[in-house]
């Protein structure tokens, strides 16, 4: 009777080999990973989807703020032109109070200032983009802009509206009269599944498996100019050279 060692037993017989063992349980767990993803988007798209019920009463809460055409423009020939375009970058502000104040901290004291607001800007990717539907003569009233942004560390790029003289803030109270209908089981099934992934640590797994990437794709570390080092990756014998030569 011949000798046979353990690894040709294995291959002579239907069992599993240790490295295929292992390959079985990561593609299982890589599909319970994804079975997990399909069913959080699920149910936060029925919480989501849930409609809107009337309130029996409406109420008051608080007042908004949004850009309206000034008299005289309104009166002119270009006024069906500017209320097309106003639908386009009008933005909302919303507040408890009427004044529209927001405090702030100035020489150690804490005084009320007017809160500003802008008309929306237009990214680069949304400047052709269908949905939105700028025109070529509406084009022609923006302009690119280049602005460093503290929030995310790197120069934003927009298009600015050149003309905010033509609208002007009104402010009217906001009047609540529906409220999102609530579903407590489907709630309580999606914290349930969402303090599963945070406690087991499973967004990042996740990120990387369905969507190829843990980090959001728009994120980019750029330095601040301002914090910028000149002699940083540099060779020390070329900085001590470049030293002579000026000192020459």
């Amino acid at each position: 009777m011949e000798n046979y060692t353990k690894n040709d037993y294995v291959l002579c017989s239907r069992f599993k080999s240790e490295r295929k063992k292992k390959r079985l349980v990561k593609e299982d767990f890589e599909k319970k990973l994804r079975q997990t993803f399909n069913q959080r988007k699920q149910l936060f798209n029925a919480v989501r989807d849930l409609p809107l019920v009337a309130l029996d009463i409406p109420y008051q809460k608080g007042w908004f703020r949004f850009f309206v055409l000034r008299p005289d423009v309104l009166i002119g020939p270009n006024a069906g032109f500017f209320i097309n375009l106003l639908e386009k970058i009008n933005t909302y502000q919303y507040s408890s109070e009427k004044s529209f104040t927001k405090r702030k901290r100035k020489f150690g004291k804490k005084i009320s200032v007017p809160s500003e607001q802008f008309l929306k800007p237009i990214s680069v990717s949304d400047w052709n983009c269908k949905k939105l539907g700028l025109t070529e003569n509406e084009k022609s009233y923006f302009t690119l802009t280049k602005k460093w942004s503290n929030t995310f560390g790197r120069y934003i790029i927009y298009y600015r509206f050149d003309e905010p003289w033509r609208f002007v803030l009104r402010i009217k109270p906001y009047i609540v009269t529906h409220k999102k209908a609530v579903d407590s089981d489907l709630e309580s099934e999606l914290r349930v599944l969402e303090n599963y992934i945070t406690n087991c640590n499973l967004n990042y797994k996740i990120n990387r498996l369905v969507k190829g990437y843990a980090r959001c794709p728009d994120w980019i570390g750029y330095q601040n100019p301002k914090e910028l080092n000149p002699i940083k990756n540099k060779n020390r014998h070329l900085l001590y050279q470049q030293y002579v030569d000026e000192m020459i």
